[in-house]
């Protein structure tokens, strides 16, 4: 990860708005109706480098591909790997919250319920390897003229994909997170040795308290998270801890969020995950306080804070100088250099299913790169 000695540089957690028409090549797919292979090549194409233009017009420093080629962050290996052609309808668990607020969750579930669910039924192994080479040389192409900083491509974790696609076939959850880490470690190290800057997402190091392991207590799923960055450690290894960084947050809904595990109960144990770079939510109304944690919290030797400066589920866009506020609380706590400032979350997690309309999620990321500059000019 480049860090800067004269600015705050900035990026954003991966997503971006797809278009109409990418969005309609994506359900094409998706519905697994009959797709013209060269023209979805061609209109991803299209997408990647337009989404590479936006940024570096807009001035971002750290930027990728937007995951215009994906219909959503964490289930686009189903279509990669074998092993999921089972279908699970409903999630036995409800959220702790749709519990405590069931008149929001009925409006918030409306017409998702009968919605299939992929699930792992069968052995784990790569089915399309080449999928992965295209993302990586379709966006080295695309930034192949970019005076960016830095280029990055994200990646799922073996937890959120666990999450998402759930375990039907392997003795134990902890054997299936090491069959997806066995898999997906020949991606993550495909986007490092590529010289791009791999992002591993891991919302389940958080979003999956109030979900997945919402009959567990705070202390027990804590022990889930610790196993969790144990075999995203084993995935990464031998990849270079500089050149990765690592995304959680507790869920890109808007929603309650009153049982959100506290950003200080886990990030101890964050922290010893590999990735130099860690990347959470901290603008949104449930975790914005929590910057002050670094008060007490020592942020090891060598490590970056790329904390959320925007909330991702609003359509209000931040004032550059509340954004400029954000970043300068943390900068002063754990030192300029070891700060970049970025989104909550992203734009387009579904291709479909996002909050902040297309045109103001620019005008968002616009008033980032102009609070960063105000932040730069207090801090230096």
């Amino acid at each position: 990860m480049k860090r800067s000695a004269s600015k705050i540089l900035t990026t954003h957690t991966g997503s971006l708005p797809r278009s109409p028409a990418v969005q309609n090549l994506l359900l094409t797919r998706q519905e697994r109706r009959q797709l013209d292979q060269d023209l979805f090549a061609s209109g991803v194409d299209g997408a990647v480098a337009e989404v590479v233009a936006q940024q570096t017009e807009i001035g971002i420093d750290v930027i990728n591909d937007g995951e215009q080629g994906r219909a959503q962050y964490a289930t686009y290996v189903q279509d990669r790997l074998t092993g999921f052609d089972g279908e699970m309808l409903n999630r036995a668990r409800p959220r702790l919250d749709d519990i405590d607020f069931p008149e929001f969750a009925a409006v918030r579930n409306t017409g998702s319920a009968t919605i299939p669910q992929p699930a792992c039924t069968g052995p784990i192994t790569w089915k399309d390897w080449p999928a992965v080479q295209k993302d990586i040389d379709r966006l080295k192409s695309a930034t192949a003229q970019s005076s960016s900083a830095e280029i990055f491509m994200t990646a799922a974790s073996p937890g959120v994909i666990a999450n998402f696609l759930p375990n039907e076939y392997y003795p134990t959850e902890e054997a299936y997170l090491y069959a997806l880490a066995d898999v997906m470690k020949d991606e993550y190290n495909a986007i490092a040795s590529s010289g791009l800057l791999l992002q591993i997402d891991c919302p389940d190091l958080a979003m999956t308290r109030v979900s997945q392991f919402s009959h567990l207590t705070l202390d027990e799923f804590k022990k889930v998270v610790e196993l969790h960055v144990e075999v995203v450690n084993y995935a990464v290894a031998g990849i270079p801890p500089e050149s990765m960084r690592l995304h959680l947050c507790w869920g890109n809904t808007e929603g309650p969020h009153h049982h959100d595990p506290p950003l200080n109960e886990i990030v101890d144990l964050v922290l010893k995950a590999t990735p130099v770079g860690l990347s959470f939510e901290g603008a949104n109304p449930r975790h914005a306080h929590e910057w002050k944690i670094w008060k007490d919290v020592k942020l090891p030797e060598g490590k970056v804070l790329i904390p959320g400066v925007l909330d991702t589920t609003t359509n209000f866009i931040e004032h550059p100088e509340l954004v400029a506020e954000r970043i300068t609380r943390y900068a002063e706590l754990v030192g300029r250099e070891n700060v970049i400032a970025s989104s909550d979350c992203g734009f387009g997690t579904s291709a479909w299913g996002r909050k902040v309309e297309s045109r103001i999620a620019w005008a968002k990321l616009q008033a980032m790169v102009e609070g960063a500059a105000i932040a730069t000019e207090g801090l230096w």
